[in-house]
């Protein structure tokens, strides 16, 4: 093909990867109009780099599709990750310690301003209850509210419950609950979100400006560390699209985000149809496409929904009460052509969502279930026979469980369930597509360090952890893939791909991620962030690249 015109960006490089295959080959990517006009070999660049406004030589660098994070919450999460990051201690001390010089640092009036914290790991509670002792003596009559790190409970001091007037049990919603000790008294914890919106209204908001701010940091920092797009599964905060629209009115989104609002238990028919209309709604970067459901809660919480219950005789029930209501609403929207996305965490939660998945009539229209923490071989070939498509997050496992069982999740389970964790390998050799997320702020979204552990089954850069279930461990190609080609795939579409014709997402990493080690790839370098053929993080003048990476 010859060029003729003028075109936007030419890309020169030693390793490009691609079409579907991510075949690495030396040439030039040709960008014009959001879309690749063209990818061909080093010798015959000079036309197109003829008719380019601008072409950048990467050298060695690799240029390979965008990378989509399949799980984020930006909007929502920039909420949740206020205050303290507690994120990564275990240690009662120091998390204590870590407080109390929070506390310390930060002007407040005590008994008046809030202390917030978030990530919080129920490690830090041992074998002891969970609850708000963890603050006395360093937080005493002090307001604070403290996010654990799934995001699906929270920890509140005696102060902030008797401010939201929580003063024992209460009846809730599925499976959320408040937290009381044997006398009834409450303990602090606040489990789900139904639990959760019982101190919300006492809490004092962020501005809408402040939030825009934070939004845009965030997307900005997802931008320079290789995303070029997010799929949003959540509409927790009620302004979000005004919080995105008047970034967008600053100027373009760092990124593209795909929203897929939530539909929570007890929705009615009418909030079905208002989740119909929604669909489409769109600003440059940003479009609302498909529906997030929820059929469970989490194993740490006891809020999963198990075949047999964990340790503490929890994770009985479903988020829906009734379960088959869920199934109706995947049912109208699949008759809709809406595709669904359902976070299902326990067994019996995948058991259904994927059965629920395998009775719709065919009609084109991909579903997709979250998470899949620990499944039996049984409830992997239900997903697979559904033709069901995966979501998993390799940092929830290798952050937050142990090889050795020790941690919360895993004595929650017990040993035979929690060596069926996360089995990404398993899935993609049962033939499921295997999409590949963060869910941030629940772990840490950069994807260079999602797809080593995806690889290692333990932290990136961290070879003496003992890695989780390491027959588990991806393929460098099938982690690339799942924020890839296996992301589209996931979502019923086409794309992730470096052949003429693709939109113009591409990643540019000082290392090739398919033949560098994941610890060292995990550390790579940036040089170029492509959305839509817009050059939005640009290093190449200062990349490092080292030869042969």
């Amino acid at each position: 093909m010859t060029p003729t015109g003028p075109l936007d960006l030419v890309i020169l490089s030693s390793s490009i990867l691609r079409g579907e295959d991510l075949t690495a080959a030396p040439g030039f990517v040709a960008v014009d109009g959001g879309r690749i006009a063209a990818v061909g070999p080093a010798d015959a660049a000079g036309e197109w780099t003829a008719r380019a406004a601008r072409v950048i030589d990467v050298a060695e660098a690799t240029v390979c599709p965008g990378l989509t994070d399949a799980h984020i919450h930006p909007v929502l999460g920039a909420a949740i990750a206020r205050g303290l990051d507690l994120s990564g201690m275990t240690g009662r001390g120091a998390v204590r310690d870590a407080l109390a010089g929070y506390a310390a640092a930060t002007p407040h009036t005590p008994g008046t301003d809030w202390i917030f914290a978030w990530g919080l790991d129920p490690a830090v509670f041992g074998d002891g209850p969970w609850d708000n002792t963890l603050f006395d003596g360093v937080l005493d009559e002090e307001l604070v509210y403290i996010t654990l790190f799934d995001g699906h409970a929270a920890l509140v001091s005696e102060a902030g419950l008797a401010l939201a007037g929580v003063s024992g049990a209460r009846d809730l919603p599925g499976s959320a609950y408040v937290g009381v000790d044997p006398a009834g008294h409450p303990t602090g914890m606040l489990y789900e979100v139904a639990a959760l919106d019982l101190v919300r209204p006492v809490l004092p908001e962020l501005s809408f400006e402040q939030r825009v701010d934070d939004v845009d940091r965030l997307l900005k920092a997802m931008a320079a560390s290789g995303l070029v797009a997010g799929q949003v599964l959540d509409f927790g905060a009620p302004d979000m699209l005004e919080v995105l629209e008047a970034l967008e009115r600053r100027g373009d989104l760092a990124i593209r985000l795909r929203i897929s609002p939530w539909v929570m238990p007890g929705a009615t028919e009418e909030d079905l149809k208002a989740m119909v209309a929604m669909q489409g709604r769109h600003g440059r970067r940003w479009h609302v496409r498909g529906i997030k459901l929820m059929m469970d809660g989490t194993i740490d919480n006891g809020t999963a929904w198990l075949f047999e219950p964990d340790t503490h005789g929890e994770s009985l029930h479903p988020l829906w009460n009734e379960p088959e209501e869920l199934a109706a609403a995947m049912r109208f929207f699949h008759d809709r052509g809406i595709p669904t996305a359902t976070h299902a965490i326990g067994d019996q939660a995948v058991s259904f969502v994927a059965k629920t998945i395998g009775d719709l009539p065919p009609n084109g229209t991909v579903h997709r279930i979250e998470h899949i923490e620990s499944i039996p071989d049984a409830v992997l070939r239900q997903i697979i026979d559904a033709g069901a498509s995966t979501s998993l997050q390799p940092t929830h496992c290798s952050l937050y469980s142990k090889a050795d069982h020790s941690d919360n999740w895993s004595r929650r389970l017990g040993a035979e369930r929690a060596n069926h964790a996360w089995r990404t390998r398993d899935l993609r050799e049962a033939g499921a597509v295997v999409a590949l997320g963060s869910d941030w702020p629940i772990a840490p979204f950069d994807p260079r360090a999602i797809i080593a552990s995806a690889q290692t089954r333990r932290p990136a850069g961290r070879p003496d952890i003992a890695p989780v279930q390491p027959r588990q461990a991806l393929t460098a190609r099938a982690a690339l893939e799942g924020y890839t080609s296996q992301y589209w795939r996931s979502v019923g579409e086409t794309g992730g791909v470096i052949e003429p014709g693709a939109r113009a997402d591409l990643t540019v990493f000082a290392r090739n991620p398919l033949t560098a080690a994941p610890d060292d790839f995990a550390e790579a370098g940036v040089v170029l962030t492509v959305v839509d053929g817009e050059v939005v993080v640009d290093n190449s003048r200062t990349a490092a690249v080292p030869a042969h990476a």
